[in-house]
């Protein structure tokens, strides 16, 4: 269900990454819980590679494609092939061709370096072209051996001032070891799409259904209320880590707290 706070109104969406890799059971919570739409992880699953696999879901579901994602996971880098550009403008080509409203990317890798050198201008080059908003997404750095590694370029800057359009992701956030609402802060009215989900702050980028970890999600809901956003909340929940007789409660009452937060009914 939309909710609407005077003249902006905003789509509670799901990520098929939430039962991830099974695209199909995303849709088909997002049908039975009453998601505005999804946005598609592309990934292993060939369904999800092909716009008339994508499109097939969304008919027989009943359900638009809002977003899409590009395949720049770790363990997504070989899906459509190892060239991260050619994936980026593949992604979008499939957002045009499901009328999708938005690409989410992540930042390079720090091994991607030719692709990390172009990385700014080519997000540039899809600005104002008609198309989908390519927006970029804050990532993390990981405990590894006993120390902290960051493997993505830009994130040494947290504002992520080279981009115009976020992706402001909460579980992300927790990882980084950034209290949400100072990292929100920063973004400066430059946030167009958010992935939702909640964590202890303990244990890595977590992905928890909202209400189930430490996040002042409430908080963080009212004071991007309080900004006129208008863009999407998608629920980026690991539904998929659960029990599976827990998966589809946890959906729904994913959706339900975000319609209840984001808009107050």
């Amino acid at each position: 269900m939309t909710w609407n706070a005077g003249e902006v109104a905003v789509q509670v969406t799901l990520s098929t990454s939430s039962f991830f890799p099974d695209t199909e059971q995303a849709f088909r919570a997002a049908a039975e819980h009453g998601y505005d739409g999804v946005e598609v992880m592309v990934n292993h699953d060939r369904r999800s590679q092909t716009v008339e696999g994508v499109q097939a879901l969304a008919s027989a579901y009943r359900v638009p494609v809002k977003s899409v994602h590009v395949p720049c996971l770790a363990i997504t880098q070989h899906v459509w092939g190892f060239n991260p550009e050619q994936k980026l403008r593949r992604s979008v080509e499939m957002a045009r061709a499901v009328s999708a409203e938005v690409v989410v990317v992540h930042p390079p890798f720090r091994w991607q370096r030719e692709y990390g050198r172009i990385f700014v201008e080519l997000i540039a080059e899809f600005r104002g072209n008609g198309g989908p908003i390519v927006s970029v997404e804050n990532m993390y750095a990981v405990d590894a051996l006993g120390r902290r590694v960051n493997p993505y370029l830009h994130t040494d800057d947290p504002s992520l001032h080279a981009f115009d359009a976020l992706t402001f992701d909460t579980s992300h956030a927790a990882a980084a070891r950034w209290d949400i609402l100072d990292l929100y802060e920063l973004f400066d009215g430059r946030v167009a799409h958010v992935h939702l989900s909640d964590s202890t702050g303990q244990k890595g980028d977590e992905h928890l259904p909202p209400g189930t970890g430490r996040l002042p999600l409430d908080a963080l809901a009212a004071r991007i209320k309080k900004a006129g956003y208008d863009g999407h909340v998608v629920l980026e929940c690991g539904f998929q880590r659960l029990p599976e007789s827990a998966r589809m409660p946890a959906s729904q009452d994913s959706r339900n707290y975000a319609v209840a937060a984001f808009g107050g009914g």
